[in-house]
């Protein structure tokens, strides 16, 4: 019994010992969160050598809002119920003014997700309804899966929460067709994500900027192909005086990406 003891220990030392290798820490990183005076957090995973880099592990493992990074699971579930026929049904601008020019206009969901269009997606979600809304954030695991708040604001002020290591792993389910979705919906996700592409790199992403809390928080997240290489990151920024749309999110992770000679 001692012996058989003796090398679980040992076998549970090198298990433990090899997830410790596939996580780095970087807390130089710090330095370009420094810069906007934010907090903040960030995350990249490696496919091919199924490795994580993380700056503030513990803030990585943290729930925050959502906001318009929900537009990729959003976009999901109202292709997957035929709640829009497609990315390229338009759905009709009631003419009230907003806060951008871009959303006061007739948008389908290309556009929609490329502008952040809150309108589409809050029009978009009641379609859904509550019941096949919470159906698919619980089979997804997304989350915290709590959809308190009003269906058509629960990703902005009501009550869904997700880490940066979420998104990471929703993303690799996404990139992977793991998710519990068709394979045309996650194709059509899939391209209308991409937010940058050249003959080097496909970036594929979404921003997200919590207005209505306290201390707002914004989000970038995504993954880039490069190649045979694809890296899956994550940033997470919170301040209770953000510049004009987070601007800080994109560029440390940029900034970061180089560093590390992704882009």
């Amino acid at each position: 019994m001692k012996h058989i003891l003796t090398i679980l220990w040992i076998l549970f030392l090198v298990t433990t010992s090899s997830l410790s290798q596939n996580v780095g820490e970087r807390t130089d990183f710090k330095k370009y969160f420094d810069e906007y005076g934010h907090e903040g957090c960030f995350v990249l995973y490696d496919l091919k050598n199924d490795s994580y880099l993380k700056y503030n592990s513990s803030r990585c493992a943290e729930r925050f809002i959502p906001a318009s990074t929900f537009k990729i699971f959003n976009s999901l579930i109202g292709l997957e119920t035929g709640a829009v026929k497609d990315e390229f049904e338009i759905f009709k601008w009631d003419s009230i003014k907003r806060s951008y020019d871009s959303w006061n206009q007739d948008l389908d969901m290309v556009k929609a997700f490329k502008y952040s269009g809150v309108w589409y997606y809050q029009e978009l979600a009641r379609r859904i309804g509550e019941k096949k809304m919470q159906k698919y954030i619980s089979s997804n695991h997304y989350g915290n899966e709590d959809i308190s708040g009003g269906i058509d604001l629960f990703w902005l002020d009501g009550g869904i929460r997700i880490s940066a290591n979420e998104q990471i792993e929703m993303l690799k389910k996404l990139y992977h067709n793991e998710l519990k979705f068709s394979q045309r919906s996650m194709d059509i996700v899939k391209r209308i994500m991409i937010y940058d592409q050249n003959d080097k790199y496909t970036i594929r992403a979404k921003t997200g900027w919590a207005l209505r809390v306290d201390d707002q928080v914004g989000w970038f997240v995504g993954y880039v192909e490069k190649g045979n290489d694809v890296y899956f990151f994550a940033i997470n920024v919170q301040s209770k005086n953000p510049e004009e749309g987070f601007v800080s999110r994109k560029e440390i992770t940029f900034k970061i990406l180089k560093e590390l000679g992704v882009l």
